[in-house]
């Protein structure tokens, strides 16, 4: 879906979410305010949820968190189930997919 050599922006996020209805979530860290860091989370990818309270921080996607301003790091990602990007920030990091065949 994505190749390698293009560099994918939050633009091209946006836009794979709205093709993509039927996306798959997985949460791999998350920010932890009681330890003031970012730890680990096991998680598998599970349907999206949309979000109470769409703004441009999830985009609608409840466990989805974006900094914006250009600090997230956004990458293909792609495993024998699923095709999509890896967002990373701040924040912790995550995957937004779609299952494939």
């Amino acid at each position: 879906m994505f190749e390698d050599k293009n560099k994918i922006t939050l633009a091209t996020v946006k836009s794979f979410i709205r093709k993509n209805p039927n996306m798959y979530i997985k949460v791999g860290s998350e920010f932890d305010g009681m330890t003031d860091c970012v730890r680990s989370v096991e998680d598998s990818f599970t349907p999206v949820q949309r979000a109470d309270d769409l703004n441009d921080r999830n985009l609608g996607i409840a466990g989805a968190w974006f900094v914006g301003g250009s600090r997230d790091s956004i990458y293909p990602y792609r495993d024998n189930h699923f095709d999509g990007v890896r967002v990373y920030n701040c924040c912790g990091e995550f995957y937004l997919a779609v299952k494939v065949g």
